[in-house]
């Protein structure tokens, strides 16, 4: 008997130390310095909105069907970066835009690749598309929290934080329901992974004041925004594999070509 327990501790010690070396492992080929393209764009406010009606309007696409596409990026380019070993309990913050659907559908998938999603929904969208959104998350078992977290209960609850609060119609400042976990992300010493834009910065120019705070992995979907340009995270991730490549020409984006079947690409 004692035999067994010394072999089941020696099992357990050595997987714990084997996934911490995958990470480590992993943390060294990602947090390399950045470089980007000199020929790729970055996008301003009215570009990435033109960019949006365009998809829409010219090539009919449909908001949920991009949502999913978007999300689904999202959660492949969480999954690269954070191993469920180490980071299986994830707050998902989402606002009441399409930012925030994208966050519920990246919650989904996340649940299927075996993390803890949690989603913090403070101001839900009384239409069809984010109710279903919402029904998809609870139908999968997926918790909503009904009170506004504390710094304290975030950072014992959760090892990372999804932003996907504010997107890029985002114009400051920011809404006084949205002040707490604001001020959580400013605050916490958990890593959190932002979709499209960190919440609270400038599309254009970036942090708006000293307290804004940086994430630790960025997802530009789409093509990335000019605050981009001035991130200095550990994780720069391209996601959302569906631009046309007439679009792609027509507004000379240079995108960097995706890798055999990514959805995701890093930056």
């Amino acid at each position: 008997m004692v035999f067994k327990v010394i072999q089941l501790y020696k099992h357990t010690l050595h997987n714990v130390v084997l996934n911490s070396a995958n990470y480590i492992k992993q943390l060294q080929l990602h947090y390399t310095t950045r470089k980007y393209s000199a020929t790729m764009k970055f996008l301003t406010q009215t570009e990435a909105i033109k960019i949006d009606e365009e998809l829409f309007n010219e090539y009919k696409f449909s908001v949920d069907q991009l949502m999913e596409l978007a999300g689904l990026s999202c959660a492949h380019a969480i999954a690269k970066c954070y191993p469920t070993e180490c980071f299986k309990r994830v707050l998902v913050c989402c606002g009441p835009g399409n930012n925030g659907g994208d966050g519920l559908v990246c919650a989904r998938h996340l649940s299927l690749m075996k993390y803890e999603p949690t989603i913090y929904y403070p101001k839900k969208t009384a239409k069809p598309l984010y109710e279903n959104l919402s029904h998809q998350c609870k139908s999968n078992g997926i918790p909503f929290l009904h009170s506004d977290p504390t710094l304290e209960s975030t950072n014992d609850d959760f090892d990372l934080i999804i932003d996907a609060l504010f997107g890029f119609s985002f114009k400051p400042p920011v809404r006084e329901t949205f002040i707490p976990i604001t001020e959580i992300l400013q605050n916490t010493k958990i890593p959190i992974a932002s979709i499209d834009i960190p919440s609270g910065w400038d599309v254009e120019k970036g942090k708006i004041r000293e307290e804004d705070f940086e994430p630790d992995l960025l997802i530009s979907l789409t093509a990335p925004k000019l605050c981009a340009k001035l991130f200095k995270g550990k994780y720069h991730y391209l996601g959302g594999r569906f631009v046309p490549p007439t679009l792609q020409e027509k507004y000379q984006l240079n995108l960097p070509a995706y890798i055999d079947c990514n959805l995701c690409l890093k930056l």
